[in-house]
């Protein structure tokens, strides 16, 4: 009889080996899962391990190296090795990021996670995957089984044919049996979990895989140009189970109020004839479109919605603008904008075009700055700022975090406040006829 760390010892080392592993007997007895595993290389491993544990019932996903010929490995000696066959140092074969797949076979069978592997990259790209180039980043389907090899060959042939009616070239991915497998470090584990803006090469082909008998594996829409702002348009390019995007839409889209027009996507590959700089990164990825071409993009959310609005406000505001809303700088008076403006309306905040004062607040001070004795409810945000050596009271932006200006206990009644802001970065909305 085998103890308990016994056991553990011998079913870590399975895994460890990259072997399936079937519970025995006992195990079946008392319930516990039979796994298997096969070993994936999808490019950057930290998008593939994102990608791999999306699958229902796959129980874990560890990034790891695997296929080359050295039998122990880190990441430091893969880039090195890398290096040394760009320069022709030697020939050695070099090892592959890869991910180790384990599933519960009784509720995912193995061809739908290679369908899940298939979709979910470009195989077409011989040693590179996406911005990735070498043979560190190959396509790779490692087998520790003649069974697993046979539905890894099946299941490439049925993409190939959908891949080729497509217009795409043939899938160079390797196949192969599995051989030095080495997990990766700790803190490659979960990267994009720990790290949401890390890169992470999500984008595939957008060829769904051909299922028989019945439709072809659901692919989200590509957004159709014709439906967007060409002069200028965000797209919020997302992912299913993404907890970032649930956190980026709760967070900034279901209170949109910007003029810049935004819409979100599942779908990794921009509209028709538009083009992106580069390859997706983590997601949610937020980028910005002028006359159909890739200008700026926020790549990663973790709740930091200044900085994001900080982003943005850089691709919209003017220089002056930017020295007044991110450091706090000063229009000279009587040279900024809205100082006159006495039409009903709103001015509201420059990037997000939420709500600030009501013109009906707006008195003239004589200052030279637009001056309000009272904010909409919520609109700004007051901090001490004792800089320069003076005790002030700054007013910023609720919602985007800019500097406004500062208030005084010297205005009208029926508050006695003088929100004193630089015209330069509030925007006026005259009230609709």
């Amino acid at each position: 009889m085998f103890s308990f760390k016994q056991k553990m010892q011998v079913l870590l080392g399975v895994l460890m080996m990259g072997m399936p592993f079937v519970a025995s007997a006992a195990d079946s007895a008392s319930g516990k899962m039979s796994t298997e595993s096969i070993v994936l290389g999808m490019g950057c491993f930290w998008g593939a391990e994102k990608r791999m544990s999306e699958i229902p019932s796959v129980v874990h996903v560890e990034a790891g190296y695997a296929g080359g010929d050295a039998p122990k490995v880190g990441y430091q000696d893969i880039l090195n090795e890398e290096r040394s066959l760009h320069r022709g140092a030697n020939t050695a074969r070099n090892h592959a990021e890869v991910v180790k797949v384990t599933f519960d076979p009784a509720r995912v069978d193995l061809k739908t996670v290679l369908i899940k592997f298939w979709e979910s990259h470009d195989p077409t790209q011989g040693d590179r995957q996406g911005n990735d180039v070498g043979s560190n980043y190959r396509s790779a389907i490692y087998t520790t089984s003649e069974a697993q090899r046979a539905v890894a060959l099946a299941t490439r042939d049925a993409y190939q044919a959908a891949l080729t009616k497509a217009d795409y070239p043939a899938i160079t991915t390797e196949i192969a049996p599995l051989r030095n497998y080495n997990t990766a470090e700790d803190y490659h584990q979960d990267y994009l979990k720990k790290n949401p803006n890390g890169y992470c090469g999500l984008g595939g082909t957008g060829v769904a895989y051909p299922q028989t008998g019945q439709a072809a594996h659901p692919q989200p829409a590509q957004l159709t140009a014709d439906t967007l702002n060409f002069d200028r348009q965000l797209i919020v390019f997302e992912a299913e189970d993404c907890p970032f995007c649930k956190q980026f839409k709760a967070d900034v889209l279901s209170s949109w109020q910007s003029e810049v027009p935004i819409v979100a996507t599942l779908n990794p590959h921009p509209p028709k004839g538009w083009t992106l700089e580069k390859a997706l990164f983590a997601t949610p990825t937020i980028v910005l479109f002028e006359h159909g071409k890739e200008v700026s993009r926020y790549t990663g959310y973790n709740g930091e919605k200044d900085r994001f609005w900080k982003w943005l406000g850089y691709q919209l505001l003017t220089p002056e603008q930017r020295k007044i809303a991110f450091e706090q700088g000063t229009e000279r008076p009587f040279t900024g904008s809205n100082l006159d403006e006495k039409r009903p309306g709103m001015f509201v905040d420059p990037i997000t075009g939420v709500p600030l004062f009501r013109s009906d607040a707006k008195f003239n001070s004589g200052t030279g700055w637009p001056s309000f004795f009272n904010p909409l409810p919520g609109a700004i945000t007051l901090k001490e700022d004792n800089a320069y050596g003076m005790h002030r009271v700054e007013v910023v932006s609720t919602s985007s975090g800019i500097h406004l200006g500062h208030v005084f206990d010297d205005g009208p009644p029926p508050t006695g406040k003088r929100y004193c802001i630089n015209g330069d970065v509030l925007k006026f909305v005259p009230d609709k006829e």
